[in-house]
């Protein structure tokens, strides 16, 4: 796990910085319960040089600077929400977060065996002991999943999953008896439409328990469009975990602890970036969040605080344990060597990194977002990035009827002239 001990905040990153200065009134029936019909035709609000225009997303290529490389979140969203119903008739809620055993998530996925996962457990106190099991239909056969609760990790558990197939993977267990995790500000249950809906059409690394939703406004026709307007793509993953949801309840952001989330960024893409620095859209706050740790791994491995293992840990202020001059190239550069002489294909890692007023950006040029709950990490970024005039920005969204949160419009925000 990282290591979170570094956890004030110098007043020289964020003085004076108070959770309390971003809020905002979020009106319920601002918040999207359901995406548009075609994913496309959400709108777009563009931030460049302090103004504020919008359109239809479908349109984003008229506004991306040509030669623009976008970053893309591949990541897939996995049927993570098991519902467990006791002899009792008490209903316990499993929410699978990360594989344990395997520690891998392919392997985890396609055993065929008893895995381990880090679950968040709805209505522990109703299971107290014993193990508990849910029917469920696969190909017209009837199996039995069954639970095992074992450890305590903090606010979550390890989960030993079995089942009675062994011609069955556990993904393909869950696929047959889980459901879609929506957020809980969706306040429904997931429909088979959400199966669609709420991924990607460029998903296909299974891992997350949450979309990565600015990327849920692409179509196949963008996506052509952008190639015939050279607009460049590449890709990584992170899987996006349940924390990012959860608000900052403490008012002093030092007393936050950011979650924490795997990422795998391929050398292929390392090189991308590289190539193309000063061009450079995320395409979504998860992406972002990569981006930025990718260039801490690159400044551990110059500096050698790297333990070599070939695991990155970039822990939730890493970007406060001394601030080098160190160059996004030379960054880039370094992990892409660091990779080369080990002969590691994909940089593996885990980001508690954490994005707030203050920071210095070094990857990005522009930023492809939703609109984000008041009070969150991901607002916080957002201001990060665009100042005071994120207040401009969300108040132009509210007064003009955009829609709100992960089946909500979006956002594409250019550099601002406070980050030269």
């Amino acid at each position: 796990m990282e290591d979170n001990t570094d956890k004030k905040i110098p007043y020289s990153v964020s003085p004076g910085l108070s959770i309390s200065d971003y809020d905002y009134s979020l009106p319920e029936d601002r918040i999207a319960q359901y995406p548009v019909k075609e994913r496309d035709c959400s709108r777009l609000l563009v931030y460049r040089d302090g103004k504020i225009s919008s359109g239809v997303f479908r349109n984003i290529v008229n506004f991306l600077p040509a030669g623009s490389l976008l970053v893309f979140n591949n990541t897939r969203v996995i049927r993570a929400r098991l519902l467990f119903r006791k002899e009792s008739g008490a209903l316990i809620e499993i929410l699978c977060l990360e594989p344990l055993i395997p520690e891998s998530y392919e392997l985890s996925f396609s055993s065929r065996n008893h895995v381990e996962w880090k679950c968040i457990i709805g209505n522990l106190k109703k299971w107290k002991k014993g193990n508990i099991t849910l029917s469920f239909v696969r190909q017209g056969k009837s199996h039995v999943l069954t639970a095992e609760k074992l450890d305590s990790l903090g606010d979550a558990w390890r989960v030993r999953f079995s089942w009675d197939a062994g011609d069955l993977s556990f993904g393909e267990v869950i696929e047959s008896a889980g459901h879609i995790p929506l957020p809980p500000y969706i306040r429904r249950h997931d429909e088979e439409s959400d199966n669609k809906d709420y991924q990607t059409v460029y998903s296909r690394v299974k891992g997350s328990v949450a979309a990565p939703t600015a990327g849920l406004h692409f179509s196949e026709k963008v996506l052509e469009s952008l190639s015939s307007n050279n607009i460049n793509k590449t890709e990584l993953t992170l899987h996006v975990g349940a924390g990012t949801f959860r608000p900052v309840n403490s008012d002093r952001l030092d007393d936050h602890e950011m979650h924490c989330e795997n990422f795998f960024v391929p050398l292929d893409t390392i090189k991308r970036l590289r190539s193309n620095l000063g061009k450079i859209i995320s395409v979504g706050t998860t992406s972002l969040r990569t981006l930025e740790s990718i260039y801490w791994a690159g400044v551990q491995i110059l500096e050698k605080r790297h333990p070599g293992n070939g695991r990155f840990i970039v822990s939730q202020w890493e970007h406060l344990k001394d601030s080098p001059d160190i160059t996004a190239e030379a960054s880039l550069e370094a992990v892409a060597q660091y990779m080369i002489r080990n002969n590691i294909e994909c940089l593996n890692g885990s980001t508690s990194l954490i994005i707030v007023p203050g920071y210095r950006f070094r990857m990005i040029e522009g930023l492809i977002t939703n609109f984000h709950q008041p009070r969150s990490t991901l607002l916080l970024l957002v201001s990060a990035w665009a100042g005071n005039d994120w207040k401009k920005i969300y108040g132009y969204a509210l007064e003009n009827n955009f829609r709100f949160l992960s089946y909500g419009d979006s956002s594409l925000l250019f550099k601002p002239s406070c980050q030269d």
